[in-house]
């Protein structure tokens, strides 16, 4: 219940003051290349129930067609997108997601069915029984995932066999030991890795 207010008022307040800022990124991906704001694609929620997150749009619109799972330097990526990624502005959006109540401020990060599906069962039920979250242990830690997926040939099954399972690891401890404490804590040293990047 603290946990569900935290997210209300938090996203709400964070919502009406990043207004304006929001309003200039959206200019900015406007000039910047032809498209939408904002990129929706389909993510699993809490129990597994399906929803479309909201990030800026930080790719050409035809970007998934040559597949999901971003790698180092990817050619697809727009110039503003460069910033949005490193700075992770482009996740601000999922605010609304938290005041919709389908994400936590603090959570496991919302997965593709795709990858969904290849968490062992006892493992997916487990990290699906909480809202996902903006920000986790996860992605503090891996915060330079593309490049670590950059250096193997086959992208896709590196993120499967390597960066999956480590996930999961982080996303099993945080369930286990959510707290309110934690979510501040995590907040914190999500905004901490930002600025010292």
């Amino acid at each position: 219940m603290i946990k569900r207010l935290l997210d209300v008022l938090a996203s709400f307040f964070g919502l009406l003051i990043l207004a304006p800022f929001f309003a200039l990124i959206a200019i900015w991906i406007k000039l910047d290349s032809a498209g939408p704001v904002f990129f929706r694609q389909n993510r699993v929620g809490r129990f597994g129930v399906p929803f479309k997150i909201h990030k800026f749009r930080t790719m050409r619109v035809d970007a998934e067609k040559s597949g999901r799972l971003t790698v180092g330097a990817d050619s697809r990526i727009t110039r503003s997108g460069h910033f949005l990624r490193k700075t992770k502005i482009d996740e601000l959006p999922q605010l609304i997601d938290v005041l919709l109540g389908r994400m936590s401020l603090v959570g496991p990060r919302p997965e593709v069915q795709e990858y969904i599906d290849c968490y062992p069962i006892d493992v997916r039920k487990k990290v699906l029984s909480v809202r996902p979250g903006i920000t986790d242990k996860a992605s503090i830690e891996m915060v330079d995932e593309n490049e670590i997926l950059a250096k193997y040939n086959d992208s896709r099954q590196a993120y499967i066999d390597i960066i999956l399972p480590i996930k999961q690891t982080y996303y099993l401890e945080y369930v286990d030991s959510q707290s309110l404490y934690l979510d501040l804590k995590l907040i914190f040293l999500t905004l901490k890795k930002i600025i010292t990047r």
